[in-house]
């Protein structure tokens, strides 16, 4: 079984402001990306045994805003196969009562936060009800970190040091940082070896090998080849996609002297019980 922990689902373009969609040229270089999701299209691009976590996002700032009945009712539609996690912005108001909502009323199963899309720090007092809910009701929480094609979100709210402060004080919550939080890998990669509940997904990494090569590197050095989890980050990418270009990794330094990638640990990754981890089960 191989779990997906990093999907979307929205309506493109209903959910976007056109600012963002004009910004999203730049998510690929050299590939123009076609943001529609269709779950039809996700599962015909997949190997069959495929279970996927999905999510909307919410992030004013950035003009993406998807709410969780949507998320609901698109898990609705194949719950079998799908895992929905609600989405709050908590620069607007409402944002405790969406949260309670999301679970409570939708059943939907974790959190996704865009820190820099929204615009803040995830390691803010004021969330520690939220962080709270999550420990008390065992919501993992998955947060975008890394860069962005969006030029009104701020870097400094994408860091993974914010999330080392997280779980110093909220030690129980299961913590997933999105994209290995690229460029800023070598840091993601301190913060998961230092807490036993924050991982890293390897989302939308395929794409730049050489890249992904240097930041599996670094997790093999320094160990923490088990707190690395598969996610596609469709519909900017596929599983079969995805799984194509870990495998192939080594490839690319046939004839050099560079260290390879334990191949053994790649697959582990792919194939990981990613749900019994995170208590999704």
């Amino acid at each position: 079984m191989i779990i997906d922990v990093h999907s979307h689902a929205w309506s493109y373009p209903d959910h976007f402001q056109k600012d963002f969609i004009s910004q999203a040229t730049r998510a690929r270089s050299g590939k123009e990306v076609d943001l529609t999701v269709n779950y039809d299209e996700y599962k015909a691009t997949s190997p069959k045994e495929v279970k996927t976590v999905v999510f909307g996002g919410k992030a004013k700032l950035s003009g993406l805003w998807v709410d969780d009945q949507y998320v609901a009712n698109y898990v609705r539609s194949n719950p079998d196969t799908l895992i929905g996690f609600l989405s709050v912005d908590p620069t607007q108001k409402n944002w405790e009562r969406e949260l309670h909502s999301g679970h409570q009323d939708l059943n939907l199963k974790g959190i996704k936060l865009l820190p820099m899309y929204a615009g803040f720090m995830p390691d803010d007092p004021l969330l520690d009800p939220l962080w709270n809910y999550a420990t008390d009701n065992n919501l993992p929480v998955l947060l975008h970190t890394g860069t962005t094609f969006i030029s009104q979100a701020p870097l400094k709210f994408t860091l993974p040091r914010h999330l080392d402060e997280v779980a110093i004080r909220h030690p129980k919550v299961k913590i997933i940082l999105a994209h290995m939080s690229h460029p800023y890998e070598a840091e993601c990669i301190a913060v998961i070896r230092k807490h036993p509940n924050v991982y890293a997904d390897i989302s939308a990494l395929h794409y730049r090998p050489f890249q992904l090569y240097n930041s599996l590197m670094l997790v093999q050095e320094y160990g923490v080849w088990d707190k690395v989890l598969f996610g596609t980050d469709y519909p900017f990418t596929t599983v079969n996609e995805s799984i194509s270009g870990l495998i192939n990794l080594n490839s690319m330094l046939e004839g050099t002297k560079l260290p390879r990638l334990n191949e053994e640990e790649i697959e582990n990754m792919i194939y990981r019980e990613t749900l019994s981890i995170l208590g999704l089960e």
